[in-house]
């Protein structure tokens, strides 16, 4: 897939009409005992010849998901929207220039089982960017290639026994680092946005 297509099918996406109040996730919801705390999130994807979705590996020693791959983002501030939270989350974890992030728009929220209603923010970057993690709050930044998120069959489905009850994820290959909860289940609904409009585009 070329830049140019691959930018035409996420600018499609962000422009979908989005569900209201209708989270999509697979988490144990049931087990929340207050309304989820809104956040947000940028899915940044690095446009070139080698197009990828940028990614973290959160420092081991937080409190929070700490060892944990996940997107830039955080909680949503009094004042913010979730466009103006994606942004300074990355400015602060990762040194990403907003100015250097195009902002399409955003997907579906996905509610998790630790009690955050997350909205994804799709932005695009230009290859070759100077990132500088956070060393309190970043392990490492990587990228997942486009290739393996349009491979219907890299994501996988895994369970584990947690409080007296399964959960069910999706887990994404990678050679170092383990790609998985809401960051995978993000990664998979858009990864089947981007096959979808791909077959339309043939089918026309």
């Amino acid at each position: 897939m070329t830049a140019a297509e691959l930018r035409a099918r996420l600018t499609a996406i962000a422009a979908e009409p989005l569900p209201g109040d209708v989270a999509h996730g697979d988490d144990v919801l049931e087990i929340l005992d207050r309304p989820p705390v809104p956040a947000a999130v940028l899915v940044p994807v690095i446009l070139g010849p080698m197009p990828g979705i940028l990614l973290t590996k959160r420092n081991a020693h937080l409190n929070s998901h700490g060892g944990q791959v996940s997107f830039p983002g955080g909680r949503i501030d009094a004042g913010e929207d979730a466009e103006a939270a994606a942004l300074r989350e990355a400015e602060e974890e990762i040194a990403l220039d907003r100015s250097e992030v195009e902002v399409l728009g955003r997907m579906a929220d996905y509610v998790t089982g630790t009690g955050y209603r997350i909205t994804p923010v799709l932005g695009l970057l230009p290859p070759g960017l100077t990132l500088r993690p956070a060393p309190a709050e970043v392990e490492a930044v990587f990228e997942l290639p486009i290739g393996v998120l349009l491979d219907p069959d890299a994501p996988k489905r895994q369970r584990h026994h947690v409080r007296g009850v399964w959960r069910e994820y999706w887990v994404w290959p990678h050679p170092d680092h383990y790609i998985w909860g809401a960051t995978a289940a993000i990664l998979v609904h858009l990864a089947q946005k981007l096959r979808i409009l791909g077959t339309h585009a043939s089918a026309g």
